[in-house]
């Protein structure tokens, strides 16, 4: 059997293989992916859910890091307005941490640093009259509201994956790169499928490492190589609870040991509130939150709202991996979230190149920097730039700032539906939602409902188009509907799907 060869060869289905596999197809490049379980398993489903500058990073100076990320926030809005929207932060001033004209400065240099076009500038709130304060304990009277953006974290893996696929590049999920030698001008790469233990073995002329916290035991194990730097991999949770107030506003809090958390409006009817950070060891695949985080988490949030948050309010819990470069920093808070690549190889023989760190929001531009890594490598790459700024992720053509917004819109067009399932389906799917409502003109057309508005037919379309395999795979990733649904729809679900 003749051998199939790709220019690029990726291990690794969160958002950085992702981008990269997309901007290379997109270049002309022939890519192939390959995750080990569902894209965006691991931690690019586990975040704060923001796109962000980062604030608190510029206490450790690292100016360019903020920069290019709050540069993207307004890039990444526009070719996504349906998963990313602008969202207001209040951060109150709290006697005895961080002065007020430290925090103004910030902001001031948050404000500026990025060439902000779009979203709205900070402002000074007096807590003792502004709405966003009814919420809080007496005796916070000054904040400061800035913008940032919120994201849909694991929707952005899979539309980067169905815009690389489109472009032509192989999508295997549940799909491990068992082994991985170079073979003269080429890699020599041995896949499994992780379901039926089926093998075969694909050529590459590029080997990209991307695959997060397994970045060390990828290059140990199937390379069989010397990881060329640490990773250091730090636990990061979050709880959910009910909402805890009825405003569209998030908050961001300081805490006496110098780190912030967030509390943020989510999925309608909860506030998500993280997030912790310490040192893991172990499998990244079996983190979990730990009582002692639950308890930070509940004790941060209740030092500022009226009502006191206990471990007996979460709903739901969930908890990542950062696979950091190690800088050696004393704390895991204090752990650098730049990216780092490192290339071994090239010329006379094939690249390999490892992604160290990162954060969601900076993946498009790690994506543009492994590639100018890579094409002195890659003839196919040789005079393309990338494109990835203004093309829109899939069912983002369309302008968030339009006089009629496209959950109304869906709404008009198909009138069956309750303006909370258009509203879903719009900020899910964006313009393809009408693909998946193709020809219904009643809610029966889209089959069973099992429970959310969630039904056949959509149902149908991530499978086919979304590589969504399992009840997790639809309900706590392509979506957050495991939180609407009760736990005998939930298992309706796994029964259709088979898993």
């Amino acid at each position: 059997m003749t051998e199939r060869e790709f220019d690029l060869f990726v291990v690794g289905g969160g958002i950085n293989g992702a981008g990269i596999a997309r901007d290379a197809a997109g270049r002309g490049a022939s890519v192939m992916l390959v995750e080990q379980d569902d894209l965006a398993s691991a931690t690019s489903s586990w975040s704060t859910k923001l796109i962000h500058g980062g604030l608190r990073y510029l206490e450790h100076y690292e100016f360019r890091l903020v920069r290019e990320a709050l540069i993207e926030r307004e890039v990444l809005w526009g070719i996504a307005p349906h998963i990313i929207r602008p969202l207001r932060f209040v951060l109150p001033h709290h006697e005895g941490l961080r002065p007020a004209w430290m925090l103004r400065l910030g902001l001031f240099l948050y404000d500026h640093l990025g060439g902000r076009k779009r979203l709205w500038p900070t402002k000074t709130l007096d807590l003792t009259t502004d709405v966003t304060g009814q919420p809080l304990k007496a005796g916070y009277g000054k904040a400061f509201e800035y913008s940032d953006c919120r994201v849909d974290d694991a929707r952005l893996v899979v539309l980067n994956a169905r815009d690389a696929a489109a472009r032509g590049a192989l999508i295997r999920t549940r799909t491990r790169a068992v082994a991985a030698e170079r073979d003269g001008a080429r890699w020599r790469v041995t896949v499994e499928d992780v379901r039926t233990g089926a093998r075969e073995t694909v050529l590459a002329k590029a080997l990209v490492n991307a695959a997060g916290p397994w970045v060390e035991s990828f290059l140990t194990g199937a390379a069989k190589t010397k990881p060329p730097a640490r990773v250091r991999l730090v636990q990061g949770s979050h709880i959910v609870v009910r909402k805890l107030y009825d405003h569209d506003r998030a908050y961001i809090f300081q805490n006496a040991d110098n780190r912030i958390i967030f509390a943020i409006p989510y999925e309608r009817e909860f506030t998500l509130i993280g997030t912790t950070d310490q040192d893991y060891q172990g499998d990244p695949g079996a983190v979990r939150i730990t009582p002692a985080e639950i308890d930070y988490l509940c004790s941060a949030a209740s030092e500022y709202f009226r009502a006191p948050i206990a471990p007996a309010d979460v709903v739901w819990t969930y908890s990542g991996v950062r696979p950091l470069y190690d800088d050696g920093a004393s704390a895991a808070q204090e752990a650098t979230r730049d990216y780092v690549l490192h290339k071994d190889g090239g010329g006379a023989e094939p690249p390999l190149l490892s992604v160290f760190g990162g954060k969601i929001t900076t993946y498009r531009r790690l994506a543009i920097s492994a590639l100018a890594e890579l094409t002195p490598d890659l003839p196919v790459l040789a005079g393309k730039t990338s494109w990835t700024a203004t093309a829109p992720l899939p069912g983002g053509d369309f302008s968030p700032e339009g006089p009629v917004s496209l959950a109304e819109s869906l709404w008009r067009s198909h009138p069956f539906l309750t303006p909370d399932l258009a509203s879903r389906l719009a900020a899910s799917y964006g313009t393809h939602a009408r693909r998946i409502l193709d020809g219904a003109t009643t809610m029966g057309d889209l089959g069973r409902d099992f429970g959310g508005g969630l039904t056949e037919a959509e149902l149908s379309w991530l499978r086919r188009e979304e590589w969504a395999e399992t009840a997790e795979d639809v309900l706590w990733r392509r979506s957050k509907l495991g939180l609407h649904l009760t736990e005998a729809e939930r298992a309706a679900v796994a029964a259709y799907l088979g898993a």
